[in-house]
């Protein structure tokens, strides 16, 4: 197994790593929308937090060594479900070529009030 760490991503905040390669797989933790230079959250909207959830996420597949293209499932983490089909605008444009398999659930809180996460499986060479 590879442990993968990126500064490019927010450092984890718990006993975990940022992902881990093993079978020709990339599990990588869920995302929230932390700047991983301040390690603040980023904007108030579901937009600016997608947006920055995902540039979390795309930091993590190019250090394992991959992309938004090798992204086999994702599983999606909502505040509230209100905001999925803005949630879901955002999402699709870093899916434009390949659309992953995903599971999309509302939770009562995420970390640090955060209004949406997102964790990838992905292929990697």
């Amino acid at each position: 197994m590879q442990t993968i760490s990126t500064p490019h991503a927010p450092a984890a905040i718990g006993p975990y790593a940022q992902g881990n390669v093993v079978g020709g797989l990339l599990f990588a933790s869920g995302q929230i929308p932390l700047d991983p230079t301040t390690g603040q959250m980023v904007g108030p909207t579901i937009e600016e937090q997608t947006h920055q959830v995902m540039r979390n996420v795309g930091a993590v597949l190019e250090a394992a060594g991959a992309d938004y293209d090798k992204v086999v499932k994702t599983t999606c983490f909502l505040a509230d479900m209100e905001l999925f089909a803005a949630f879901n605008e955002v999402y699709a444009t870093y899916f434009a070529g390949h659309l992953p398999s995903r599971s999309a659930v509302a939770v009562r809180s995420l970390p640090k009030g955060a209004l949406v996460e997102v964790e990838v499986i992905a292929a990697v060479s």
